[in-house]
């Protein structure tokens, strides 16, 4: 991460993978639909290609101005959701693409700055909002119903608990509405208990689970894959970034469904005439290797996956192919005490 000294003790993670596979040239374009801290984007444009950088996070956009102005004219930075990176990429003049990558999830300067409430490792505000606006994870918590809190901390979290923890955050919120990050874990906590087998603090998963609800992060990654299908060259590469089982399983389904021509749901007709818009380069999911995951131990749960675009139209959308769970239900302003 070269954006700023503030920011230099970020470590893009995986950065020789993704390089390899991207394999961005001079006169080539590359979006950078999680720009971050600049990682991905310093070391693409250091190959000598140009960089359409978006993010979500106004935070981010204004620390790469320094980096953007380093790269005099071969840095673009836009501010919005990678989820419409095609469209985005078109209002400032760019038809197609030689390349996109994706680092999925919340970014290391966002879990370092305690008041953005992504991390509990520090208190703060609850809050975990990538734009900055719009419903906290504290009006989430303390103005959801109880079912839905569940279903959102059991499919989102993958927490075998969901139920003893909503109760929890019920029973409380009823006595004092939470407003900080500590005080919140803690309560989930006690509510999980301490498995001795179990390397992450017990209110890990719930925490995941509210972040990824509130910023739409699934539905945002389902999006993006669309667009870089509708916005990539024939020949042109995508690599994406994941760090845990929701978002490699969105990934992986997505890139099996295009392989296979768009075969879409096993229980609708299977199309005859329909050929493949990406071809894997890797069949697999791709590891770090363990020097990486020593020095750098954000890239333990790192997974990556690489296709290339090609000549076949885009697909029709069909969002069934991601197996996402339907939260279209859900609001945050409804709250029922039920215990």
């Amino acid at each position: 991460m070269i954006v700023s000294d503030r920011h230099s003790h970020h470590i893009p993670v995986m950065l020789g993978e993704v390089l390899r596979y991207l394999d961005p040239k001079p006169g080539e374009i590359i979006i950078d639909g999680t720009f971050g801290a600049g990682g991905y984007s310093s070391a693409i444009l250091a190959r000598g290609a140009k960089v359409i950088g978006i993010d979500r996070d106004p935070d981010a956009i204004a620390a790469g101005a320094g980096l953007q102005k380093q790269a005099d004219n071969q840095l673009l930075l836009l501010k919005g959701r990678f989820s419409k990176l095609d469209q985005l990429a078109e209002s400032a003049g760019f038809s197609s693409v030689d390349g996109v990558v994706l680092d999925v999830g919340v970014s290391s300067m966002q879990l370092d700055q305690q008041q953005r409430g992504f991390s509990f490792r520090n208190d703060g505000p609850l809050d975990m909002r990538m734009e900055q606006s719009g419903p906290t994870a504290a009006d989430l918590v303390n103005m959801c119903e109880r079912a839905n809190l569940t279903r959102i901390i059991g499919i989102l979290g993958e927490e075998r608990r969901a139920s003893q923890v909503s109760r929890a955050i019920v029973e409380r919120r009823a006595k004092t509405p939470f407003s900080q990050t500590t005080d919140l874990a803690n309560v989930v906590a006690q509510a999980v208990g301490k498995n001795r087998n179990d390397r992450i603090h017990p209110a890990t998963r719930t925490f995941q689970a509210l972040r990824i609800f509130l910023n739409s992060e699934l539905e945002e990654l389902a999006s993006a894959l669309l667009a870089a299908e509708r916005i990539l060259k024939p020949g042109g590469r995508i690599v994406v970034v994941s760090f845990h089982s929701l978002e490699d399983r969105v990934v992986k389904r997505f890139f099996a469904d295009r392989a296979a021509g768009g075969a879409g749901s096993r229980h609708l007709p299977q199309p005859d005439d329909v050929l493949p818009s990406f071809s894997p380069i890797e069949r697999g999911v791709v590891k770090p290797g363990s020097d990486e995951v020593d020095s750098n131990p954000r890239a333990r749960s790192a997974k990556l996956r690489v296709a290339v675009r090609t000549d076949t139209p885009p697909q029709n959308v069909n969002f069934s192919v991601f197996g996402l769970a339907d939260f279209s239900g859900v609001t945050e302003i409804s709250r029922k005490d039920e215990t």
